[in-house]
């Protein structure tokens, strides 16, 4: 599939895609129902499946998602250069999904995964180094994830 807008028809262990349901019946449903947004993306956030620490925020088109589930790897959609991006095929900083949740109304999804290396492109163990305070003062980088 070439685009982001691509819906995969098969889902190992997984009904087709379907059409999300409205109000309440898509909030309960137990059937798999992503709801894309108009560029036929999901957002996916990624987590420590063992710290709970929240690694990163990226995009999932149909066909990531369905990579991500039969693979166990965490396969994102790229915007930037419009392809998909298996996390650790080129840094080595890989993601193994051990968990996928999807939210009430289905536009995101929760990976929980053990991570190998920094999770960031920076290399840090979070995408999440920078602290923005309330008092409109300049950023402060958690000393934590230098």
């Amino acid at each position: 599939m070439a685009g982001a807008k691509g819906r995969g028809d098969v889902w190992s262990g997984h009904d087709p895609v379907s059409a999300p349901l409205s109000g309440s019946e898509q909030d309960e449903t137990l059937a798999l129902r992503p709801k894309f947004n108009a560029d036929g993306l999901v957002a996916a956030i990624t987590q420590d499946a063992e710290t709970g620490e929240v690694l990163m925020l990226a995009w999932m088109n149909a066909e990531a998602l369905t990579a991500t589930l039969e693979t166990r790897r965490a396969t994102y959609w790229s915007r930037s250069r419009g392809e998909l991006w298996v996390k650790g095929e080129t840094s080595g900083h890989t993601q193994e999904v051990v968990e996928v949740r999807i939210d009430c109304d289905q536009d995101a999804v929760l990976l929980k995964v053990r991570q190998t290396g920094g999770a960031c492109h920076t290399g840090r163990a979070s995408c999440f180094y920078r602290i923005v305070p309330f008092d409109g003062s300049p950023l402060s980088k958690d000393p934590h994830m230098s």
